[in-house]
């Protein structure tokens, strides 16, 4: 199961990531390139991490797993919330937030994505 400091340093592993907290102390807001890309309450009782996901695929993965929920207090067409109570591998909800992490800085400007070595989705 992820713990709280895996989550951060797995946020914080990405080329350009910083924490960031404009929502207050309590929030951590992963960003890149000036914008969000995952977000959390690293403290709390349930730890969970809501991160960007494609339109298409945010449904799918919320009927393929309950811990997948909409993006709470985010647009839930773009945003899912992933409860980490140990029922999603470690690996998938990796899977999840480097996912996450390109599709922001898919929409980066080149000139931007080429400062961070991106080469661009696998």
């Amino acid at each position: 199961m992820v713990t709280a400091e895996e989550l951060r340093d797995r946020c914080l592993s990405f080329v350009g990531a910083e924490e960031t907290f404009p929502f207050g102390p309590e929030t951590s807001v992963f960003k890149v390139g000036g914008k969000m890309f995952a977000l959390s309450q690293l403290e709390a009782e349930s730890l969970r991490v809501s991160v960007k996901c494609e339109p298409q695929l945010v449904e799918a993965l919320r009927a393929e797993h309950a811990a997948v929920i909409p993006g709470y207090h985010l647009n839930k067409r773009h945003w899912n919330t992933v409860i980490l109570d140990g029922s999603l591998a470690d690996e998938a909800v990796g899977e999840m937030i480097e996912d996450s992490y390109d599709l922001v800085v898919s929409k980066l400007p080149r000139a931007r994505q080429q400062a961070l070595d991106w080469g661009g989705a696998d």
